[in-house]
């Protein structure tokens, strides 16, 4: 990559995942659809990239054993932005082929509150994401 980057600007977030396979097959294709691309690849762990960020998930051998827990200490959500409304709505339907199931179904979707259109989901292994809809640029 060339060109500077911004001082304190994201340059790249690790999670950590049970089952590699599982996480690129719930991760990659969303990821792919929001613009990211596929930036490396070893035995144990995938990235994608936007820009100078990317994302990374491993499957290290030091993983301590037991689920993802977004309600403790830790990573809650990564949150992205994902177009209009209509974009935001097809991603999600969409997502669950791919293992993710619709968090607050009963609020959706603007379970984070009137004024915010979005979709949150959680996958198998408990890590949430969230689609955002609104005005983006690219």
């Amino acid at each position: 990559m060339t060109g500077e980057t911004a001082v304190g600007a994201l340059h790249h977030v690790e999670i950590w995942v049970p089952d590699l396979p599982r996480a690129v097959a719930a991760w990659g294709w969303l990821l792919e659809e929001l613009g990211y691309e596929p930036y490396q690849e070893w035995a144990a762990g995938r990235s994608w990239r936007l820009g100078a960020t990317y994302l990374v998930f491993e499957q290290s051998p030091a993983l301590s054993a037991g689920r993802h827990d977004r309600l403790r200490p830790g990573l809650n959500h990564l949150a992205f932005h994902a177009g209009d409304r209509a974009r935001v709505d097809a991603l999600a339907e969409r997502a669950t082929a791919y293992g993710w199931t619709l968090l607050f179904p009963d609020r959706h979707p603007h379970a984070g509150g009137t004024e915010h259109y979005a979709a949150y989901l959680e996958n198998t292994d408990g890590f949430e994401m969230e689609l955002v809809a609104g005005a983006v640029t690219t």
